[in-house]
């Protein structure tokens, strides 16, 4: 290419033109000659075509060696600021990378290459302005990018803008630069980091407090990250992270005061909150302020959590998703989150990666969170090469192409620069980006805990490790950035403000640990609610007919639809010219009511648009035109609320963490997650437990998520099984001890002080109003909803529209209407029972021609337990024996709830159980067998001398 650009310059492309041109100028003089390039300085005019391909591939080679740091880079990363380890796994150091000058030879080049000059490809920004430099500049200037103190990972993604842009970020020489002003904030921060946990060290040594001893610089990490992400427009940042260094974020970045953290440390104190409240290490704020960098409004939440680590990640997701949601935020640059992580549970913990996918689908997607991963390089007492199976623990992060940033945490400067970087990626490109602190634990996983047991080798090299602070401090006085006396006023004013902090404390006689209510408009300044009563749920009947009527059509002109689906819509018109209504429609007219009135209504879940018995069908998908789909539920009324319907990935766990925390955003909305099968509840128990049970009690945190759990044993396997109560109804509040005694609406009144609710519907009516009544509380709780299968077709399993319009509401019992209710004092049994079973029991009561003798009532509300309700039926039939019918297993379903209850209000008569016996299993998965069962509960349910002469 050379010769021939010799003959005649446009033989060659222009940008080969510009290349020998600079090569040649930087040549040496050859009188009655053309200078030669660079390339071939000191060779014959006369080499061979062998001698001219050595130079092509020299080039290539060149080209290759600045691809191979690139990639690989990060692994002889100097990481580890105790000097001991490697960040990853793969201790080895590739062999592509020229650590030795005998490497050279691995690329067909020799040491006397070192001094020549090469093209540089448009794929790297070392040269800066420059488009040669020397192998030995092009190799020290890839080390300094991706060799030192930061590695980075990016060369996977697969988008070369996003490459690009990396790349320019980290090779762009003198690019990782600071003014002497920024040096001098990030020093104050370090002081504030690290004499907090001093004094928290001093003060209270025995205390445990999960101190950020070992990563001082994640808060000057975090407010870099606030600072340039509030410069780019963001109003609001939700953050999670699990308890190390939770105080130390709260006090130093939220700007929680002082002295509400300090007061959790005095056992003289109690605390001022209503609820059991929670460790100091768990708590969280909410808290608005002015960003000092940026002169703006932020508004800065760390939720609460406990230490089920990862737990709270898709939870600020779905807050975050649900904040974004109501600003009309559609791009994410108002709102935003920060994940922080441990290194052990990042890799460990399989919601990390059901969060990750959630980050780019459009019903759940935040554009871009910035992962944040303190490294201690240890889990507990287990090593990482015994705790995950991959280089670092950062890798599941791959997946979403989101860049992760290893950074050494005992060099500031290069966490912050790299911090910098992460939150002008998520403003520029609105995906994920991981930050990976490797830093190191000073103390055991806990101050009272002594690592030397397991790891000795790395704690003796870790109490002869000098602190981050000392080190950066004696860096900028000997820069002459600041001077000895000024550092130590900075420590100094810290200190006072301690000191000020500590004498309130000690003046005061409460402790007010957590944040007030997120729904304030709900309740008065002493916490108690606005209102305690409930509207009626009943509506007027041209507004079940209007919805009623577009759950029967395709607003959409021109719009094909599936001939079954036609069926179907038919079918839904015939109801309401009928005026009666199945389970689908009776959703459908909740949710469509509720819009009308501003509401905002989210179902999410799997397969949740079809619904996953075919009977929803809230999305409709044009049969001829791809991609073509129609929400009739969003063309109601003119001003309606959006209805949103989402599908969601194959995720339990992560999907109703989302939920909850979209839930916690806003109390004007009807949020509702859906378990396609009992069995899929099982996955996200964690939740369940962790923040739905307790929330309130331990947090103060209302929250109005509704949970529909598919319920009834229909001879399906395990793998189809039921949603098991029993789970639910353990942290029952009410106490069946005593018959509580209630002034005012008893029923608001129980509702009010309950954890949650628990119903059970067997009508379509009673489920549309449990819906409208979960919004026209004066206050919110989390409902779960016990949802058929059988019963969505059942044709006796239909609602009149008498029993949903204006004046009428959910019931929460059933009474028997039939013929044993005129006649009370002759009925001889009375079946209390819940759900599907009910039908079963009618049919079978029916057959034998008992309807005089037996009355069956159905328990419609579990939780709470309508005592004054029962109560009343138990003295109606005075002279009846009393049993509980269920199809669940005896060691599974209600009756071990049930029965203590039943004996607070009548303790004279037991409650004799009829149901299956007790089994490890849910459900058989033999038909036959489920038949065989269900004969026989059914035969002892109208035995009427079952249990005669028989001791309770």
């Amino acid at each position: 290419m050379y010769y021939a650009w010799l003959e005649d310059h446009k033989n060659v492309h222009e940008s080969w033109d510009a290349y020998f041109r600079n090569a040649q100028a930087s040549g040496s003089e050859a009188t009655g000659e053309k200078r030669l390039s660079a390339l071939l300085q000191g060779r014959a005019m006369s080499q061979t075509p062998a001698m001219s391909e050595k130079v092509v591939e020299d080039h290539l080679a060149v080209h290759t060696l600045i691809r191979a740091y690139q990639v690989r880079g990060h692994h002889v990363a100097r990481l580890d600021p105790l000097g001991i380890l490697t960040a990853d796994l793969d201790s080895f150091v590739p062999s592509d990378l020229i650590t030795s000058i005998d490497k050279l030879g691995s690329y067909g080049l020799e040491e006397s290459d070192l001094d020549k000059s090469f093209q540089l490809p448009l794929t790297t920004f070392i040269g800066g302005n420059e488009s040669t430099l020397p192998l030995r500049e092009i190799i020290h200037r890839l080390e300094t990018s991706y060799c030192g103190h930061t590695g980075v990972e990016f060369m996977f993604i697969n988008n070369m803008e996003q490459c690009q842009w990396i790349r320019q970020k980290f090779e762009t020489p003198g690019i990782m630069t600071f003014s002497d002003r920024e040096k001098r904030t990030l020093l104050a921060r370090l002081v504030r980091s690290t004499r907090f946990e001093d004094f928290l060290a001093r003060k209270w040594s025995s205390e445990k407090r999960f101190g950020l001893e070992g990563c001082e610089v994640l808060i000057p990490a975090l407010k870099m990250i606030i600072d340039k992400s509030s410069e780019a427009g963001v109003e609001s940042v939700i953050m999670g992270m699990p308890h190390r260094g939770r105080l130390n974020v709260l006090a130093n970045v939220v700007r929680k005061d002082l002295d509400q953290i300090f007061c959790q440390f005095d056992p003289k104190l109690e605390a001022a909150d209503e609820g059991s409240g929670d460790v100091k290490y768990h708590l969280g704020m909410y808290h608005e302020r002015i960003n000092r960098e940026t002169d703006k409004n932020i508004t800065l939440s760390l939720m609460a959590n406990p230490s089920h680590l990862e737990a709270v990640d898709p939870v600020v997701q779905g807050k975050t998703k649900a904040e974004q949601f109501y600003r009309g935020d559609t791009e994410g640059r108002r709102v935003m989150s920060i994940l922080m992580h441990g290194d052990a549970a990042f890799a460990g913990q399989g919601v990390v990666y059901e969060t990750f996918h959630l980050s780019e689908l459009p019903s759940y997607t935040t554009h871009g969170t910035i992962h944040v991963v303190v490294n201690n390089q240890i889990g507990f007492t287990t090593d990482p090469r015994m705790a995950r199976s991959s280089p670092y623990p950062t890798d599941v992060a791959r997946v979403v192409n989101a860049p992760i940033f290893h950074v050494n945490a005992d060099d500031p400067e290069a966490v912050m620069y790299v911090c910098k970087v992460a939150a002008e990626w998520r403003n520029t490109f609105n995906k994920d980006v991981v930050i990976d602190l490797v830093c190191y634990r000073r103390f055991g996983h806990n101050e009272m805990d002594e690592p030397m047991f397991t790891q000795p080798l790395m704690y003796k090299q870790i109490r002869k490790q000098e602190h981050v602070l000392k080190k950066y401090a004696d860096k900028l006085i000997s820069e002459g950035v600041v001077t000895l006396q000024e550092f130590e006023v900075c420590v100094s004013l810290y200190g006072n403000l301690i000191t000020v902090s500590l004498c309130k404390v000690k003046m005061s006689t409460c402790c007010c640990s957590s944040h007030s209510c997120c729904f304030p408009d709900f309740f008065k300044p002493d916490g108690e609610p606005k209102s305690m009563s409930c509207p009626s749920t009943g509506l007027n009947e041209e507004v079940l007919r209007h919805i009623g009527e577009v759950a029967s059509s395709v607003p959409l002109k021109d719009f094909a639809i599936h001939s079954g689906l036609s069926r179907i819509l038919r079918g839904r018109a015939d109801m309401v010219a009928k005026r009666t209504m199945d389970w689908a429609l009776a959703e459908y007219v909740a949710f469509g009511s509720l819009l009308k009135d501003g509401i905002h209504v989210r179902l999410s879940g799997q397969d949740v648009e079809r619904g996953t018995f075919s009977h929803r069908h809230h999305v409709l998908h044009d049969q001829e035109v791809d991609k073509r789909f129609c929400i009739p539920m969003n063309h109601l009324w003119l001003n309606q609320a959006l209805y949103t319907v989402c599908n969601s990935s194959l995720s339990e766990y992560g999907v109703l963490g989302f939920e909850l925390g979209f839930a916690m955003a806003s109390p004007n909305a009807l949020v509702c997650w859906e378990a396609q099968f009992g069995d899929f509840q099982n996955t996200a128990q964690c939740i369940i437990d962790q923040f739905i049970s307790a929330g309130q009690a331990k947090w103060v945190r209302h929250n109005g998520i509704v949970l529909l759990l598919p319920h009834g044993m229909e001879g399906m396997g395990p793998e189809h099984s039921s949603a098991r109560p029993e789970r639910f109804l353990q942290m029952s509040k009410d106490d069946p001890d005593r018959y509580p005694e209630f002034t005012g609406d008893f029923e608001v009144q129980q509702l009010y002080d309950c954890n949650w609710i628990v119903v059970n519907c067997s009508t379509p009516a009673n489920y549309f109003h449990v819906l409208r009544r979960q919004i026209l509380l004066p206050f919110r709780k989390p409902l779960i909803i016990f949802t058929p299968k059988s019963l969505l077709r059942l044709p006796e399993a239909r609602s009149s529209f008498d029993e949903m319009i204006t004046g009428t509401k959910f019931l929460r019992i059933i009474p028997d209407g039939g013929p044993a209710s005129k006649h009370p004092e002759k009925v001889k049994r009375v079946i209390f029972c819940t759900g599907k079973v009910y039908y079963e029991l009618a049919k079978e009561r029916k057959r034998l021609k008992l309807e005089e003798d037996v009355a069956i009532v159905r328990l419609e509300q579990i939780s709470p337990f309508p005592f004054d309700l029962i109560k009343a039926e138990v003295e109606k039939y005075s002279n009846a024996e009393l049993i509980w019918c269920q199809e669940e297993h005896k060691n599974m379903g209600y009756y071990d709830y049930i029965r203590p209850r039943f004996l607070t209000v009548h303790s004279k008569n037991p409650i004799w159980y009829v149901g299956r016996d007790p089994a490890a299993a849910p459900a058989t998965g033999n038909k036959f067998t489920h038949l065989a069962e269900l004969k026989r509960f059914l035969d002892t349910a109208f035995n009427l001398e079952a249990f005669k002469g028989r001791s309770f």
